[in-house]
């Protein structure tokens, strides 16, 4: 009997113990692998970036306190836009007829382009679209991420991580310059693995060769998506803030607010 009283308390504490390593080898399996996350989320950016020129869209340009909200259409390969409001009002009869003119004109000239001026101007809308998405695969070259917590950001339960230069990072190309010099954070979607919302800032200055300039702290941008489909989503809304010297010595400052909505498939434009 003494006996049996005497391993009653240890197979309890080899019971606590077997329970509490269960629990902590449970916690280190659900604990989410960052780089796989950031390989996932540069996939689905992959994907949507194929999939931008197949959709139409508005999108709404804030400069100081004007805006102008704008028709994207897709025509023959590129994007055209056509005014529709300024500053929230529709525009007058006569300036409506123009803009629609305006773009009557433009399909028909680019349906009349010889090959060579039609791989002019696709090549030149794609060197464009090359140049954003060569930032976004050098992001997991550029920077080394770590997972800040979880969290839910406009309904979406989400991964939120940092970014922080990856120190010997060089940069490929010169549209990559800036990111030595960047710091920032990211909202994962955790079903989807879709950028939910993007920021990031220049935290030290740096100079952009072939352009005598010299990006300053204080530039900042920010960056939302939205789904337009089952498994696509595109931007939603976009700010900067650049802070840049011309030259190394003339200070020069812009922003940029774009809101992106109403996107539908290029071939059931919504007018």
């Amino acid at each position: 009997m003494s006996i049996r009283h005497k391993t009653r308390p240890l197979a309890g504490i080899f019971a606590a113990i077997s329970f509490l390593l269960a629990a902590a080898l449970s916690l280190c399996s659900q604990t989410p692998d960052v780089q796989a996350i950031i390989a996932k989320s540069v996939e689905a950016n992959k994907r949507d970036f194929d999939a931008a020129p197949q959709y139409n869209n508005k999108e709404r340009d804030r400069t100081g306190s004007d805006t102008k909200l704008y028709q994207v259409t897709m025509i023959e390969g590129t994007p055209y836009q056509r005014l529709l409001q300024v500053n929230g009002r529709p525009l007058p009869q006569a300036r409506k007829a123009e803009e629609l003119r305006k773009e009557q004109q433009a399909k028909q000239e680019r349906k009349s382009e010889s090959p060579e001026q039609r791989r002019s101007r696709i090549a030149k809308y794609q060197k464009d679209r090359t140049r954003d998405q060569n930032m976004i695969e050098q992001l997991t070259k550029a920077f080394n991420f770590s997972l800040i917590k979880q969290a839910k950001l406009r309904g979406f339960d989400v991964y939120v991580l940092k970014a922080t230069p990856k120190p010997g990072y060089k940069p490929p190309n010169m549209d990559c310059q800036v990111l030595p010099g960047m710091q920032g954070e990211l909202w994962i979607d955790k079903k989807t693995f879709q950028w939910v919302k993007v920021t990031a800032q220049v935290i030290h200055p740096v100079s952009i060769e072939g352009f005598l300039a010299q990006v300053e702290p204080g530039t900042r941008f920010e960056l939302e998506k939205a789904p337009v489909g089952e498994r696509i989503w595109q931007p939603s809304h976009f700010t900067m803030r650049s802070h840049a010297k011309i030259l190394f010595l003339v200070n020069h400052s812009s922003s940029e607010d774009q809101t992106f909505f109403q996107y539908v498939k290029a071939d059931g434009t919504e007018r």
